[in-house]
C-alpha cells in the first residue's frame, strides 16, 4: 500500500467538493496501479450518496443559512455531515484484487491503527460501519471502475454533533430499526473515547498518527508516496467545472411526484420510491432514492413504469428490473408491499 499525497502547493485542500471529487479522477483518470490510501479534513459540508434525494436528506435552509456545502458522492451510502473534527479515508485500487464489497477488508487497517492507540472493542456493525463500544465512529461506501474501486469512509475524530442533527434530517424508521432512540446516542466522537495521553490531539495531529500506524512506520519520509501533479489538478480542476462542481450534480432535480414511500432494510440501508400513478392505476412515473450503490438507477426505474398498481404486476415489474442486481439483498414482497403503502 502507498500514500496520494492530495496536498496541492505544499497546503492541505479542505474544500469538500474538490475532496469529494478525488476519487472518480483516482479510479478513472490517474490509475495509478496497486493499493493507494487517500486520507484528507474537509470544511463544514454535508455529504450525501450518489442516488439520494437531497431535498428530503437534508435541511437546505439551515445549511445554506451556515454556510455549509452540498456536495454529491460518486458512491452510495447516506447522508453525513463533515467538519474539520471529521477525517475521511478512501482506498484506491487499481488492477489488482479490489475485494469489492468487502468492507471490513479496507476497515482493518484503521481498526488496527485505532486498537494500538489504546482503543478497545472495535469492530465492524451491519455491512458498512466501524464501531467502538458499539458506538458508531465511521461509515463507509464504495465505488467501482473497469478494474478499480474507490473504498473508503469518515471517521468522527470530534464531530460537531448539534451542528450534524440540524442539518440533516434523519430518516427515523432507520434509527428505530438500528434499536436506537436517536443519532446522538448512537454516534460518539474517537476524541472522547482515546487514552487520556490522547486527547489533546487536533484532528490533524490525529490523522497523522493513523497514517504512521497504517503504514508500521515512525516517520513520514518512509511512507512510498504519490504526490498529486499541477497536470493531474488541471485535469480534476476541469472535472469540477464540468460536473462536479455543479448544482445539477449536487442537487439533482426534486421530482415532487405526489407517492413518496420508505423503508430501512437491514441488508441494504434505506430504500425509497417517488412515484406518481395516473386514471388507470398505472405507474406513470418513478424515481428510486437511497443508500444503494448501483451506479445508474435509470433503467431500473424504466422498468417499473406502466405496471399496474397491484401485486402480481409489480412483481413482475421488479423481477424484469433485475431488482437484487440493483437494490441488494431484500424480499421481492418487500418492495411491493413499500409500493402499494402509498
Amino acid at each position: 500500500m502507498f500514500f496520494i499525497d492530495t496536498s496541492r502547493n505544499g497546503k492541505p485542500v479542505y474544500d469538500p467538493i474538490v475532496n469529494q471529487s478525488l476519487d472518480n479522477f483516482l479510479i478513472n483518470d490517474l490509475r495509478l496501479r496497486g493499493h493507494g490510501l487517500i486520507m484528507y479534513i474537509n470544511s463544514p459540508c454535508v455529504i450525501i450518496g450518489a442516488n439520494q434525494n437531497a431535498y428530503a436528506e437534508v435541511n437546505l435552509d439551515y445549511m445554506q443559512q451556515n454556510d455549509i456545502t452540498l456536495v454529491r458522492r460518486t458512491g452510495g451510502g447516506g447522508a453525513v455531515y463533515h467538519d474539520f473534527g471529521n477525517i475521511i479515508f478512501e482506498n484506491i485500487v487499481v488492477d489488482e484484487d479490489t475485494h469489492f464489497g468487502d468492507f471490513k477488508y479496507y476497515a482493518e487497517p484503521i481498526m488496527r491503527a485505532l486498537k494500538e492507540m489504546g482503543l478497545e472493542n472495535v469492530e465492524m456493525k451491519g455491512k458498512n460501519d466501524i464501531s467502538i463500544n458499539g458506538h458508531k465512529i465511521s461509515g463507509m461506501s464504495m465505488v467501482a471502475a473497469q478494474d478499480a474501486i474507490a473504498a473508503g469512509g469518515t471517521l468522527l475524530y470530534d464531530l460537531d454533533h448539534e451542528q450534524a442533527s440540524r442539518v440533516l434530517t434523519p430518516n427515523q424508521e432507520k434509527i428505530q430499526a438500528k434499536g436506537v432512540k436517536s443519532v446522538n446516542k448512537r454516534i460518539l466522537n474517537i476524541k472522547d473515547l482515546l487514552p487520556e495521553k490522547y486527547q489533546d490531539m487536533s484532528t490533524q495531529a490525529f490523522k497523522e498518527e493513523l497514517l504512521l500506524r497504517i503504514f508500521n512506520v515512525n516517520s513520514f519520509d518512509k511512507i512510498e508516496k504519490y504526490t498529486l501533479t499541477e497536470d493531474d489538478w488541471k485535469i480534476i480542476d476541469s472535472r469540477i467545472e464540468e460536473k462536479y462542481g455543479t448544482d445539477a450534480w449536487n442537487y439533482g432535480k426534486n421530482p415532487g411526484y405526489d407517492y413518496y414511500v420508505s423503508k430501512y432494510f437491514n441488508n441494504v440501508g434505506t430504500v425509497t420510491f417517488n412515484f406518481d400513478v395516473d386514471g388507470s392505476n398505472t405507474i406513470a412515473s418513478f424515481k428510486t432514492y437511497g443508500d444503494i450503490n448501483y451506479p445508474d438507477l435509470t433503467e431500473f426505474d424504466k422498468a417499473i413504469l406502466g405496471a399496474p398498481l397491484e401485486s402480481s404486476a409489480l412483481t413482475e415489474a421488479f423481477k424484469k428490473a433485475d431488482y437484487q442486481t440493483v437494490i441488494g439483498d431484500v424480499n421481492v414482497d418487500d418492495l411491493v408491499s413499500l409500493v402499494l403503502k402509498k
